[in-house]
C-alpha cells in the first residue's frame, strides 16, 4: 500500500489494527478506534491499544475504555504503519 498523507482519503477499516510509530521509529501501540467530530466528520484522535513503555512516557488523554488517544493532527503518514510526529503529541 502506498503511503497516505494529510488530505487524502483512506477507508477507516484500512487504519484499524495498524501499528503506530513515532518519527523516531519507536512503537507506540496499535490503532483500536477512530474518534471523530460527529458534526463535521473530522478525525480528532486515534485510540491505541497495547501501548508500549515508550507510549507511556507521554500523557495521552484516555477514551472511555482506557485506550490512549493520539491527536490525529500529529499523523504524518499512513502506510504499512501509522507514523506520528512525537513533537505534535507532547
Amino acid at each position: 500500500m502506498a503511503g497516505i498523507t494529510k488530505g487524502e482519503r483512506l477507508d477507516a477499516k484500512a487504519i484499524m489494527g495498524k501499528t503506530v510509530v513515532g518519527k523516531s521509529g519507536k512503537k507506540l501501540g496499535v490503532v483500536s478506534d477512530l474518534v471523530y467530530e460527529v458534526r463535521t466528520g473530522e478525525l480528532v484522535y486515534l485510540a491505541i491499544k497495547m501501548p508500549t513503555s515508550y507510549a507511556n512516557t507521554f500523557q495521552f488523554e484516555k477514551d472511555e475504555r482506557g485506550n490512549d488517544q493520539i491527536p490525529y493532527n500529529s499523523v504524518i503518514s499512513i502506510g504499512d504503519f501509522v507514523v506520528v510526529a512525537e513533537e505534535d503529541i507532547i
